[in-house]
């Protein structure tokens, strides 16, 4: 969340900055600048309250000491009021403190300078484009269509077993499945990511830490006799690995990658762009995450950037990259950048990755602090991307290496599956 002294000094440019978002936030802001006063008087009125009671119970000491008995019970009775104006005062701030971190929580990021002012993602702007489409041959199917043709994902036998959005990989499906999830973490392990197997359900202080609470409250998975929510994204337990950590500057760049299922209740509809593998209720993806000094951040997005760009040409996939706009934009982000591939048969761009800088609006959640060059504690900047998610790059992947003799298996992919072709 948003820092109150950064609010404080800079009223104005977060509320224009937030309006980029198409979001009013005047009366936020004013509010939380309120209560941010109030706070503060509380507390000084509180931190005065308790000197003067400790200076009291030091002299009725030294009354007691001197024989001075009555001057130092008509003391004590002062002290008693003196206790009960600092409970008040402190119900009171705890009250307000709680009020403002509430309505903190509802506030999104501030956006980057960069960020397009725009309503939806056909506000975007294209900022890169590369590959050549394929020309397929007459008769080419979707995904979803070779996926029967072939045997490899069965749509219908995942409905039967759960419901709608959870497919069976079957034989070379599974497998190609498999190579993918070995070589992203291979590619990202050799840039110098360090894996880690992270657990698949989080408690609600993880889902706060991240930002997925309360704002996508109601797209999460919730156990409830246990309260802990199955993970939308390896994001959230791996980025909350740092919760209350104190680092020092030594310490950074970090960068983790893991691989885990994601569980999504994003509402179902109809028609061709949620078929088959477009639309998930549960999806393979491996994640790559970054804690910064916020001096190197941006340069880090960019390498995240670049390196999810080697691993589509290495897949020779036909893929662009948008920066999103102000009304696309996710609300922990600053500033993402999305990747699609273009589906040939489907003929339409398929999101397939988000990467993303969250500057501090994570790390002040989560209390991610280091130590700087001055020794002094300063927030760190988290980042992540999606390296890559993968239902969406199978698709592609099905649908442009199609042939009349079957699918092909891109070249790099071929080590880890142990066939080239699929028929």
């Amino acid at each position: 969340m948003l820092q109150v002294p950064f609010i404080r000094e800079n009223k104005d440019l977060v509320i224009n900055r937030l309006a980029v978002r198409n979001i009013d936030a005047s009366a936020m802001i004013e509010e939380v600048l309120h209560l941010d006063e109030e706070r503060r008087a509380l507390q000084t009125k509180l931190d005065a309250v308790l000197a003067e009671s400790n200076t009291i119970s030091k002299e009725i000491g030294i009354l007691f000491k001197s024989g001075q008995a009555e001057k130092a019970n008509a003391l004590k009775a002062k002290t008693g009021d003196l206790k009960e104006e600092s409970k008040t005062l402190s119900e009171q701030l705890n009250t307000t403190a709680e009020a403002l971190n509430q309505l903190l929580y509802k506030i999104p990021n501030v956006p980057h300078p960069s960020v397009p002012k725009g309503n939806t993602e056909e506000d975007n702007e294209e900022v890169y484009k590369k590959g050549d489409i394929p020309k397929l041959f007459d008769g080419a199917l979707p995904h979803w269509e070779l996926a029967k043709k072939y045997d490899i994902i069965d749509f219908e036998l995942g409905n039967k077993i759960t419901g709608a959005g959870f497919p069976v990989y079957k034989g070379k499906g599974a497998r190609l499945q498999r190579a993918l999830i070995s070589y992203f973490l291979d590619k990202n392990t050799a840039a110098g990511y360090t894996e880690y197997q992270l657990p698949h359900l989080v408690n609600e202080a993880s889902g706060f830490g991240t930002g997925q609470l309360p704002d996508k409250e109601g797209q999460m998975y919730h156990v409830t006799e246990d309260n802990l929510y199955l993970i939308p994204t390896a994001e959230v337990p791996g980025t909350n690995i740092f919760r209350d950590v104190l680092l020092n500057d030594s310490d950074l760049p970090i960068g983790i990658t893991g691989y885990t299922p994601c569980f999504r209740r994003e509402a179902g509809s109809y028609g061709a762009h949620v078929r088959g593998l477009n639309r998930l209720h549960q999806f393979d993806k491996v994640e790559i995450l970054r804690v910064e000094h916020p001096d190197n951040s941006y340069q880090a997005l960019d390498t995240m950037v670049d390196h999810v760009k080697d691993i589509l040409n290495e897949l020779k996939l036909p893929y662009r990259i948008l920066r999103l706009c102000g009304g696309d934009i996710g609300f922990t982000s600053a500033l993402t950048y999305d990747f699609e591939v273009f589906s040939t048969a489907q003929d339409r761009w398929l999101e397939i990755s988000s990467v993303s800088n969250f500057e501090t609006f994570q790390a002040n959640r989560l209390k991610l602090r280091f130590k700087n060059s001055e020794g002094k504690n300063e927030l760190a900047h988290t980042l992540n991307g999606s390296s890559l998610a993968l239902p969406r790059v199978l698709a592609g992947i099905l649908e442009n290496y199609q042939t009349e003799e079957g699918i092909k298996i891109p070249e790099v992919l071929v080590p880890y599956t142990g066939f080239n072709i699929i028929y």
